[in-house]
């Protein structure tokens, strides 16, 4: 019997099995992470080495840099995450990756790596989608949370308004146009002259700062739920260049309150205005955008105004981190969707 049959076999055991351990492995951008979690729900261990020093030099993500630093120490955090739940290697049941999307050569730092251990481990191999991965972030703060639900995921590359069915398969509801809201906080951020990484010091700069101070455009997209952070920026960058040039000193503060504020009324009032014309009761929030502070606050007075329940996962669980693999890959267990020695990294993998 070959790798592949001998693992579907286990995974169809595993998929009815309680107490199920999954070590996860995450490294599609530039941290190096792993974590071992239970039955999809309960953390174990969760190990993270961020490389957020060797990047700020440089003003953002290099990615040759990022995927020499993931072949150094991805067995040092994957020993330091079995270390940390207590189990060995043979006590893990299976083995998750993400594989997409994300930096090309960071994330076949992880494949490579998982397919290895898992065919010299003899265990099952999950591949999965690292925006999967996000939304599923939510169960592991949230132990009643079921679909159906409407999720909201806003990072460094994607702002998303999905539907999360009861199957564990998504709809997208709507979708940036252009940019997402993370790339603008970024690149506002950048204009201000925040050292990288720009979005979380901007919104702690932004708790001091007049958000009225500046009105900037609302944007109109064609669809009724869709994004669009291209003009806002690009008008952002004008207001700056001509305060410039005209010799004015920036309130950076409140440009920075000023600019935070219109991201989070376009992100708030599309998904307000989705939820009310789907129905759903229910909304949750993914992504590393998902930590700013204002976001938060905005959605859960507009959730608790309409009478839906909101879900928004711990701090620690909006970046990258490979406790949120393994949430999303014990769903993909579930449903018997298992990769074999094949898998390979899709940078521009596609949820939907």
């Amino acid at each position: 019997m070959s790798y592949i049959q001998r693992a579907r076999t286990r995974a169809q055991a595993l998929a009815q099995a309680q107490g199920v351990n999954i070590l996860a492995i995450e490294s599609s951008c530039d941290e190096t992470a792993a974590a071992v979690v239970r039955d999809g729900r309960q953390l174990l261990s969760n190990v993270i080495h961020s490389q957020i020093d060797l990047h700020t030099l440089y003003g953002g993500v290099v990615p040759e840099i990022a995927s020499r630093a993931h072949v150094e120490k991805i067995d040092a955090v994957v020993q330091a995450a079995l270390h940390e739940a207590g189990l060995s290697f043979e006590q893990v049941d299976a083995i998750a990756v993400t594989c997409g999307p994300g930096l090309v050569g960071a994330l076949l730092i992880g494949v490579s790596y998982a397919k290895g251990l898992a065919f010299a481990l003899d265990k099952p191999l999950i591949a999965v989608n690292h925006i999967e991965g996000h939304i599923c972030a939510n169960y592991l703060s949230a132990s009643d949370l079921q679909p159906p639900f409407m999720c909201l995921v806003v990072s460094g590359g994607h702002s998303h308004l999905l539907r999360v069915q009861e199957d564990d398969s998504y709809a997208l509801i709507g979708c940036t146009q252009d940019d997402a809201a993370g790339e603008a906080f970024d690149k506002a951020a950048r204009v201000l002259s925040f050292p990288y990484p720009g979005g979380p010091k901007l919104d702690a700069l932004a708790e001091t700062g007049d958000a009225t101070h500046f009105i900037l455009p609302k944007p109109h997209t064609q669809g009724r739920y869709d994004y669009s952070f291209s003009g806002l920026k690009t008008a952002f960058v004008n207001l700056t260049h001509q305060m410039k040039q005209r010799g004015d000193a920036l309130p950076l503060a409140d440009l920075a309150a000023s600019f935070r504020q219109a991201v989070v009324e376009q992100l708030c009032d599309k998904a307000m205005l989705a939820m009310q014309d789907t129905g759903e009761r229910v909304l949750a929030l993914a992504g590393g955008v998902s930590a700013n502070h204002l976001l938060r606050q905005h959605m859960a007075q507009a959730c608790a105004a309409r009478g839906y329940m909101l879900y928004m996962p711990e701090l620690r669980f909006c970046g990258d981190n490979a406790a949120m693999i393994g949430a999303a890959a014990f769903k993909r267990l579930q449903h018997g969707q298992i990769a074999d020695l094949s898998l390979n990294a899709n940078p521009s993998l596609r949820l939907v």
